[in-house]
């Protein structure tokens, strides 16, 4: 009784981050469309693909995919440009608003409310199971233990996780960042294997829009110091 009421208490807390941001218009600072997002979004999914190329799983045609604090869909519908089928794919999200604007975008795919700390999927259920900065947004280690858990008992034996999430965000409170060592204890006994990635966003937003914001925002990512952000493929070892 204990563990669900501090599961509860944490995706409430959640809850209750993501109702202020919408009250505040934070949410448009996430727009695709804007340059700086534009320019954050290609450079993640290059390196994404690296990243999943690396791993032996394009095209993902016929795996069964889960992604995890799925908002409306978007990373899912980018995997179909990389062979995932719709019915195969699955989302999940605190957000009711959220899970309904993601079922009219991907008619195609599954989508529920519900909570990374206690997933309703059966054991080695995903042959892909994704987090982007899903686990930075739970600051409690009990609730982060418990959702590595979930991406754990979820995804098959020979299946992949994959996370995306920031190291470094010292503007956001409501998160907590999520280091290298972190995954690794999150993770224990599973190969990990780390990219740097996305320029700080505070700085694409000031250039991306500029005359040549977008040369600018690429030479600049190019300096590991620079990048925020991490992208991680885990594998049972």
């Amino acid at each position: 009784m204990a563990m669900a009421s501090d599961a509860e208490r944490e995706a409430e807390r959640v809850r209750e981050v993501y109702a202020r941001r919408a009250q505040r218009g934070l949410d448009a600072r996430y727009e695709y469309w804007k340059p700086a997002n534009v320019f954050i979004y290609h450079s993640r999914e290059r390196a994404l693909i690296r990243l999943l190329d690396d791993a032996a799983l394009l095209p993902l045609a016929g795996r069964k995919v889960l992604d995890l604090g799925c908002g409306d869909g978007g990373v899912l519908r980018d995997l179909v440009r990389l062979g995932a089928a719709p019915d195969c794919q699955t989302g999940i999200d605190l957000l009711p608003d959220r899970i309904e604007r993601a079922r009219q975008l991907s008619p195609g795919a599954r989508f529920e409310v519900g909570d990374a700390q206690a997933l309703p999927f059966a054991d080695a259920e995903f042959d892909l199971v994704l987090g982007f900065t899903l686990l930075s947004s739970v600051t409690d280690e009990a609730a982060r233990r418990r959702v590595a858990s979930e991406m754990a008992r979820v995804c098959a034996p020979e299946g992949t996780v994959v996370l995306y999430d920031f190291r470094l965000n010292p503007t956001n409170r409501d998160a907590r960042p999520l280091k290298a060592h972190d995954v690794r204890r999150l993770f224990g006994g599973w190969r990990a294997t780390f990219r740097s990635v996305t320029l700080a966003p505070p700085l694409a937003r000031v250039l991306g829009p500029l005359p040549g914001g977008w040369l600018a925002c690429t030479l600049l990512e190019v300096l590991p110091f620079l990048r925020t952000h991490f992208l991680a493929a885990l594998r049972r070892a």
